[in-house]
């Protein structure tokens, strides 16, 4: 049952069939409920492409806090959800189900303060060096903008934030992280912010370090998806010879019928199956 706060016509708070009405963050909204029957690949895609989002956004919380804090503020939603729509609709790529980030599209903040040039990223013995054009003659700039830095860590899937790292004018910073993170893939971004907090730039996707490796989940889904597809393109060998043998004689045999089957099958989960090479 639903009651209305605002007389008859007004918003109603609670449940009227499948539909639940509430207040989130001051703003009236509804929402389906029940079993919404089975997924179309389209949903499924959409599902993970969500999953993969909010799993890389989640480790860089507070640097997103930070970022997306300014266009949040004032309006009904918050900063990861801002991130999380970003990233969902510019990073994202491939098909469903083998959806992924693509690290040079991730977007950490959005604004119009200028960010430095000659943004570069180094690996030194004594850790990572991250240097930019320090030049402050731009009247939009200040020399003491605040440098905002973000590694990621994707074997890991975690993330080192730097919300004060430098000043403008100073134009670098030495990131000091153990050696064995250091040495493995690490996906660097940056933006500037002014010192009183109310202007902010777009973030700018440095590059990476060390190159791209797979995780071991990621080889564990290869592995699993290429031990499918070996027995799958054995069993399509054969149902295809019985199907066309003898001009179609043995389909209505119980031995194709089951053949069939198992081909059918494999086929629905290779389709849904992550891990494909490529």
């Amino acid at each position: 049952m639903a009651t209305s706060k605002t007389g008859l016509y007004g918003h109603p708070n609670g449940k009227i069939g499948n539909i639940v009405f509430y207040v989130l963050n001051g703003q009236n909204v509804s929402r389906t409920i029940g079993d919404p029957g089975k997924p179309s690949r389209n949903q499924l895609a959409n599902r993970q492409s969500m999953s993969v989002t909010m799993a890389f956004l989640k480790p860089m919380n507070d640097f997103i806090n930070a970022s997306f804090g300014l266009e949040a503020a004032g309006t009904v939603r918050n900063a990861f959800n801002l991130a999380t729509s970003y990233n969902k609709k510019e990073a994202i790529q491939g098909e469903y189900p083998n959806l992924s980030v693509n690290y040079s599209k991730v977007i950490l903040s959005r604004g119009s303060l200028p960010v430095a040039k000659d943004i570069k990223i180094d690996k030194t013995g004594a850790g990572i060096l991250i240097s930019w054009d320090p030049d402050c003659s731009d009247r939009s700039v200040s020399h003491d903008d605040r440098v905002m830095i973000m590694l990621y860590h994707p074997l890991r899937k975690k993330a080192s934030s730097f919300l004060n790292a430098a000043r403008r004018e100073e134009g670098s910073r030495l990131l000091k992280i153990t050696e064995e993170w250091m040495n493995e893939p690490i996906e660097a971004y940056l933006c500037f912010k002014t010192a009183d907090e109310k202007q902010i730039s777009d973030s700018i996707y440095i590059g990476n370090l060390n190159g791209e490796k797979e995780s071991s989940e990621e080889k564990s889904k290869k592995e699993k998806y290429l031990k499918l597809k070996t027995r799958f393109d054995q069993v399509a060998a054969d149902y295809l010879r019985l199907l066309y043998l003898d001009s179609g004689a043995h389909v209505d045999t119980k031995a194709f019928r089951h053949l069939q089957k198992e081909y059918e099958v494999l086929k629905a989960k290779l389709d849904s199956l992550p891990g494909k090479p490529g």
